[in-house]
């Protein structure tokens, strides 16, 4: 059977049930898929509350939701009902015991080397202990988050190059609503000054700072609900700045940031959406190498030390001896208010 006719009526399964940033970063995977296979059939399974983002996406065709309250026995059930699909080939992005529980229903005999055609991306647990331990850096660089989805897929004739943005597509009646809670911010700078860990996030009062030295400029705030600390940056000038955290789902969240002018973020999942939204962003990058952005839209700030990366998810301890938190501590507001200056058209 030739090439050609294996790809006709080829149907993908895309594993990937969180997080926010990782899932943001794998709606490149579909688009990739769709140039390698153009008549393919893609699914894709996710947690129930990631299901949002994928919507819309012109090249998933079901998204499966799973509901985390179902448990292990709802999951099972879940991937029972999958298997009339028949799918010629599974792509494991997430690589986790849920993810092989699917893996192990839809391929009982895959040991056999029987049933469709998979991958699982690996986690590179042998070089992640030589980079954080000995400070051995076996990884391609620069780190790229969107290159590691996509290399695996390469024995499928999937390009490791991130197709172009747009990847995430908000409805628009989302778009709407996210015009209609901005008003008069539309159009104007989003900043994300939220991070899973302390360790990635730049200090909350460099944020008040970058606000005060550009006291032209309005500022939409984004983050969770529990972002309390988001309202002290607001306080600096709320006749200018809008807090939106917590106050927006994450659709509404996304559709803030395709309405912005640019967007400041440190590393998390909505540095991600404006990345797969083409949006002109500032990466603020710290102490972890495995969600580094890919698209030449965004600038990443970043400083060359010792000490970096110095853990997977910048969960800590930092072991800079000179200055606690250095890596983030040492980019100032001055330079990232220059580096907005530019992006902005205000200087040359």
């Amino acid at each position: 059977m030739s090439q050609t006719e294996t790809r006709k009526g080829a149907k993908f399964l895309i594993i990937r049930f969180s997080a926010f940033g990782d899932v943001v970063q794998t709606l490149s995977v579909p688009s990739a898929i769709a140039q390698a296979f153009p008549d393919a059939e893609i699914h894709w399974i996710t947690r129930k509350d990631m299901a949002p983002l994928l919507r819309n996406h012109p090249h998933i065709h079901k998204v499966w939701e799973f509901d985390r309250k179902a448990g292990a026995f709802g999951l099972m059930k879940l991937v029972w009902s999958m298997r009339p699909v028949c799918f010629t080939h599974i792509y494991d992005a997430h690589n986790n015991s849920r993810s092989r529980i699917i893996s192990l229903i839809l391929r009982p005999f895959g040991f056999l080397g029987l049933g469709p055609k998979f991958i699982r991306r690996s986690i590179r647990r042998w070089k992640r202990f030589l980079l954080f331990r000995f400070r051995i850096n076996k990884f391609e660089q620069p780190f790229n988050g969107q290159r590691d989805l996509l290399e695996p897929l390469q024995k499928w004739g999937v390009s490791k190059f991130s197709p172009p943005a747009p990847q995430i597509f908000v409805s628009a009646d989302v778009v709407e609503k996210a015009r209609g809670i901005l008003g008069d911010f539309v159009d104007t700078v989003s900043l994300a000054p939220s991070a899973a860990y302390f360790l990635k996030r730049w200090p909350k009062e460099y944020w008040a700072q970058l606000i005060q030295l550009m006291p032209e400029q309005k500022f939409v705030l984004l983050g969770g609900p529990e972002d309390s600390f988001i309202e002290d940056i607001h306080a600096v000038a709320p006749e200018r700045v809008m807090n939106l955290a917590g106050k927006t789902s994450l659709q509404v969240s996304s559709a803030v940031v395709g309405l912005s002018r640019a967007v400041i973020s440190n590393d998390t999942g909505l540095l991600h959406v404006a990345e797969q939204l083409g949006k002109r962003t500032i990466a603020l990058m710290g102490p972890a190498p495995f969600g580094f952005p890919s698209r030449p839209t965004t600038k990443i700030m970043e400083l060359d030390l010792y000490c970096r990366p110095c853990s997977k998810h910048g969960q800590g301890p930092c072991f800079n001896k000179e200055k606690f938190h250095k890596c983030l501590v040492d980019i100032t507001p001055a330079q990232v208010a220059e580096q907005l200056r530019i992006i902005l058209g205000e200087k040359s």
